[in-house]
């Protein structure tokens, strides 16, 4: 058998293979027979495009091609044809096929479309439709970049606990951790799934000064939103010497990174997207790519929302956390491109932000983009160790559960700051779809497992 070659490898190459005899391994789209010929539509997995197969009527193989069902896979050999003036620019003029997995004829897949809420009631097959291999390929290309732009800058990749014995954020959202004996303490202490990376992050970025986190996360809110999932990946910085403004820096150039590499990297799949998904989708990523992000005092943008109040479902004043519907209209409509939101009142933020010198309000950003609202949270971090005792303890928390953290601001300590990105958001917003369920391939929230 020849060695066989890929669908993507067509698309760039098929000019030079014109002619020769290849070898395709894939799956069955589509199937179409009569007399003379029949055209089989494989896909590979490569790339989100298709190759057709074309079997005369009288090769050996063709009464093969007329019994095979959508899914089958196969193994397909024959010359490639050069079609430039047809919609496809080649097919494959087909001598042998055989057939490696046959596919029953109750295989679901069978149309061309089918609605997302149908698909996730089978997330195992789902990958082979176009919308998911266009979505999961993205999701691919994005974790290279977050690596890829970190390894660039010399930051050293941290696994950081999945089984944790602190929380994090500090809202008490955690799954414990038990064994079979729930009254048995396995780790001599209460334990629950990490919500976050963060902390232990930071020890690294004392060693190391530039670090990051990726891996999963998890939390216990009952939320059904399209944008709350019980397991998600986040991607969390951290950095010693590096203050608000440093980190706003580096989370800038983290996103309009990603979005560059997927543009070039997925230009088929984002055509695709931008056709099926949201039309408006390659223009809005490339003004992301080339804008400057606002940066905006959160006292600022509460003194211009009160100003259109009324247009609000949650009433907005100073103090209270923003809803969706309040950061998208200062993305929007007030700036029009992505904005920073800084220094947020203490009482709305996790414990561990720095505290500004009004005493009222933490060192904190959040960024905000278009059509979706919150991407990134992060803060520098609280570096001075009697005001994170205080901190803590105005938050409730018990000191010595944390003792290692505080042993960190007291040994060589710097100024530091991070913040998290979640995947899913991140691929939500390159590649429009909706619903953070179609994000991550199986997904997890609450009544579904």
């Amino acid at each position: 058998m020849l060695p066989s070659i890929t669908i993507r490898t067509l698309y760039s190459n098929h000019k030079e293979l014109g002619g020769q005899t290849i070898t395709l391994k894939g799956w069955v789209r589509s199937v179409r027979d009569g007399k003379a010929f029949a055209f089989v539509e494989l896909s590979d997995g490569s790339i989100i495009k298709t190759c057709q197969l074309v079997v005369d009527g009288e090769k050996p193989c063709f009464e093969t091609v007329k019994h095979l069902n959508v899914g089958a896979a196969l193994i397909a050999t024959g010359c490639l044809i050069n079609t430039p003036e047809a919609r496809q620019p080649f097919e494959l003029a087909v001598e042998t096929i055989e057939v490696e997995g046959e596919s029953h004829p109750d295989y679901p897949l069978q149309k061309k479309r089918h609605t997302l809420e149908f698909l996730r009631t089978i997330s195992h097959l789902r990958p082979r439709t176009n919308i998911f291999q266009a979505v999961f390929r993205v999701r691919s290309e994005v974790s290279f970049a977050i690596h890829d732009y970190f390894h660039g800058l010399g930051f050293v990749y941290a696994h950081t606990p999945i089984i944790t014995g602190s929380d994090a954020e500090g809202a008490g959202e955690l799954f414990k951790v038990v064994t079979s004996d729930p009254k048995h303490e396995f780790f001599g202490k209460p334990a629950g799934l990490s919500v976050s990376g963060q902390l232990e992050a930071e020890t690294f970025a004392q060693a190391f000064s530039g670090t990051y986190t990726f891996g999963p996360t998890f939390r216990a809110e009952n939320s059904n939103t399209p944008r709350h999932a019980s397991e998600f990946w986040m991607i969390e910085p951290e950095m010693a010497f590096c203050d608000l403004e440093g980190d706003m820096d580096n989370a800038e150039g983290l996103i309009k990174y990603i979005i560059k590499h997927v543009l070039k990297s997925c230009s088929h799949e984002m055509e695709f997207l931008n056709q099926f998904v949201d039309n408006t989708l390659i223009e809005r990523l490339n003004a992301v790519a080339d804008a400057k992000f606002e940066r905006m005092e959160y006292t600022r943008a509460i003194e211009l929302l009160e100003k259109v109040k009324d247009k609000f479902e949650y009433p907005v004043k100073w103090g209270t956390d923003l809803q969706t519907e309040h950061e998208r209209y200062i993305t929007e409509e007030i700036c029009k491109k992505p904005v920073f939101l800084i220094n947020y009142p203490k009482e709305i933020k996790a414990f561990y932000m720095r505290l500004n010198d009004d005493g009222k309000t933490v060192a904190a950003m959040d960024l905000l983009v278009p059509y979706v609202g919150e991407l990134i949270g992060g803060s520098q971090r609280e570096e001075r160790y009697d005001k994170l005792i205080g901190r803590m303890r105005e938050t409730g928390l018990d000191t010595e559960d944390y003792r290692w953290y505080l042993d960190l601001r007291k040994y060589g300590t710097t100024r530091h700051a991070g913040y998290g990105l979640g995947l899913e958001r991140m691929v939500m917003y390159v590649t429009g779809i909706a619903n953070i369920r179609d994000s991550i391939p199986f997904p997890r929230t609450p009544g579904c497992l």
